[in-house]
Order: C-alpha cells, then sequence, then structure tokens
C-alpha cells in the first residue's frame, strides 16, 4: 500500500500516530533523485537515510554550539516527509515556487492526520524550516547541504566521476555561511 493510500482511509483516533509513522517510514523508499539523475546511481541513499545522517549532524553540532538540539532534531525530522507521498523533486523538474506550493500541500496532509494538539506544532516548524524563519531552520538548511558533500564525498570514494560530483560540492560551498560546517565542507573537500 502507498503512503498515500495510508491518508486517504478513515481513521480512528487510536490509528493516527501508527498511520504517521507508516507514512514515515515510506522514505525508506523514496531515493534521493539527485543522485540518479546526476551520477546514473542505480541505488542511492534512500532519503529516510539522508534524514538519519542529517540528524546525526544535527544533533553533534547543536550540541557541541550549545543550540535548540531538540527543535533542530525535530526540524530535521520533519524536513523531507512530504517527500513521502510526491517523492524526492529536483530543482531541475520544476520550479522552487511550485515545489514549495506542492511540498506544502502534502505536509498538510500528512499533518492534518495527527491529533491537533501535535499537528499544530509540527506545521509550524515545517513552515519556519520552510520559509528559514529561524537560526535553527537556516542552521538545518545548512545542515541539508553538508549532508549532501558529505555523501558525495562517499559517492566519490566509491569511484564516481569527480566531474559529476563537483556540482553538488558547489552548491554546498555556496550555501553554507556557518563557520563550523564551512570548516568541514573544507575538511570533506581536502580528504
Amino acid at each position: 500500500m502507498a503512503a498515500q493510500d495510508y491518508l486517504e482511509m478513515p481513521k480512528d483516533p487510536s490509528a493516527l500516530i501508527l498511520d504517521f509513522l507508516k507514512v514515515s517510514a515510506n522514505l525508506k523508499n523514496v531515493r534521493r533523485q539527485g543522485w540518479v539523475d546526476k551520477l546514473n546511481h542505480k541505488c542511492p541513499e534512500t532519503v529516510a537515510e539522508h534524514v538519519y545522517s542529517m540528524a546525526m549532524i544535527g544533533m553533534i553540532l547543536s550540541d557541541f554550539e550549545g543550540r535548540d538540539t531538540e527543535k533542530i532534531l525535530k526540524m530535521i525530522l520533519l524536513h523531507d516527509m512530504a517527500e513521502s507521498i510526491i517523492g524526492d523533486i529536483t530543482p531541475d523538474q520544476m520550479s522552487k515556487k511550485s515545489k514549495e506550493e506542492l511540498e506544502d500541500k502534502a505536509m498538510r496532509q500528512i499533518l492534518d492526520r495527527l491529533p491537533d494538539r501535535i499537528s499544530g506544532r509540527y506545521m509550524q516548524l515545517w513552515d519556519e524550516f520552510q520559509h528559514m524563519l529561524s537560526e535553527e531552520s537556516k542552521l538545518v538548511h545548512q545542515i541539508d547541504k553538508l549532508e549532501m558533500a558529505l555523501q558525495a564525498k562517499i559517492y566519490s570514494d566509491d569511484g564516481y566521476a569527480p566531474q559529476l560530483l563537483t556540482p553538488f560540492f558547489d552548491s554546498a560551498k555556496d550555501e553554507i555561511t556557518e563557520k563550523n560546517i564551512k570548516e568541514i565542507i573544507a575538511k570533506i573537500r581536502a580528504g
């Protein structure tokens, strides 16, 4: 059964959390499309693997810098949840505005199925992330880029052509402003 099927089924209150977990588990089946398109990778990381790696990075950086780790981790865990329904859409596939609208609609569909006391908080975190309204959301966007660069390094070490990976490294380098993350990116590129 596809993730969207879970959202369309009528539910009793005791099944709401289970539905959310099933939708989130679908991220284990969604491949990161950029690696498929740019590297012709047959079995790249999944969105769930990407989110897990981001969560580890976010936990370490947030704790190291004394930031709101709980908020950052929740934002990381939610940031790609819409992809459980719409898939991983790359910048080449549609405009940024269209993608944001599609993701927002999917997130509202997912979160509206949760109990109100939870869904409202998660929607607020989602909106904050989408529009980079806080220091935490800005950090999560940079962690997203750092994780992409780390995965590019892994694929480079696996033998993928450096010229195919350069756009991923350049994108990360161009968007990262945090000093600690810039230093990590430099070490990734040098290593």
